[in-house]
């Protein structure tokens, strides 16, 4: 059975300050840190070995893989990561033009798709004021619904749009392979995720909650399916 091991990023400085953050790009709080480093040391002891590694454009998820591949070598199966650039990008500027050894190097994948949902004009404001100004229940409808957009941003059926075909595409025949695969990401592009493996409904997803830097481990056969859902608290 290979492994999927989902993790939302840890704390960010902007999670910290209570702020939308979708799309800008805010790195990890210390205790973020802490969070990331104390999920590599759980997949450590879990005896987790990852084979690749997805993440978002975000700094806040790279950082998050980083520290998890590394803080804990054993996680990586002492190889190096490294961040794989498409030579087909045209700022390609040959970074992954090199004679490696794959068996000891870890391929790190980004990807716009994995990105949070975009919160468009509600991004750097504070939740609690947002709150007081439009309501509590339509801050929650912006945050947790479906199929409601924030004003100028994303729904999480806008998220699930990008997020899924890639998880389907690029993620699922790495897992088909035998590999365990790390994804690395936000809230609300897991949730589709989570969405799509689980089978949750609409008004089930809405109050699914994510924990900052807390992995959740998936059985995948060979045909893809997904089985022993296990959460590494904290």
């Amino acid at each position: 059975m290979a492994k999927l091991i989902l993790i939302r990023h840890g704390q960010s400085l902007w999670n910290a300050a209570n702020k939308f953050t979708g799309w800008v790009d805010v790195p990890l709080s210390k205790r973020g840190r802490t969070e990331a480093t104390i999920a590599s040391c759980k997949l450590r002891d879990a005896g987790y070995t990852i084979d690749i590694c997805f993440t978002s454009m975000l700094i806040r998820a790279i950082e998050t893989a980083v520290v998890c591949l590394t803080e804990c070598t054993e996680v990586s199966g002492g190889r190096i990561p490294y961040i794989w650039h498409d030579p087909s990008d045209p700022d390609w500027h040959g970074w992954d033009h090199h004679a490696g050894i794959p068996e000891k190097e870890l391929k790190i994948i980004r990807s716009p798709a994995l990105d949070e949902r975009y919160y468009g004009d509600l991004q750097g404001l504070n939740k609690e004021e947002m709150s007081q100004k439009f309501g509590e229940e339509q801050v929650y409808l912006w945050r947790r619904s479906y199929d409601v957009r924030p004003p100028g941003g994303e729904s999480l059926s806008d998220t699930a749009k990008r997020t899924l075909p890639f998880f389907e595409t690029s993620i699922v025949p790495e897992l088909k392979a035998g590999k365990n695969v790390l994804v690395a990401a936000h809230g609300n592009s897991l949730r589709s995720i989570f969405m799509a493996i689980d089978h949750l409904k609409e008004n089930e997803v809405a109050t699914l909650e994510l924990a900052t830097g807390v992995p959740t481990v998936y059985d995948v056969d060979p045909e893809g399916v997904f089985t022993d859902k296990k959460v590494l608290l904290q």
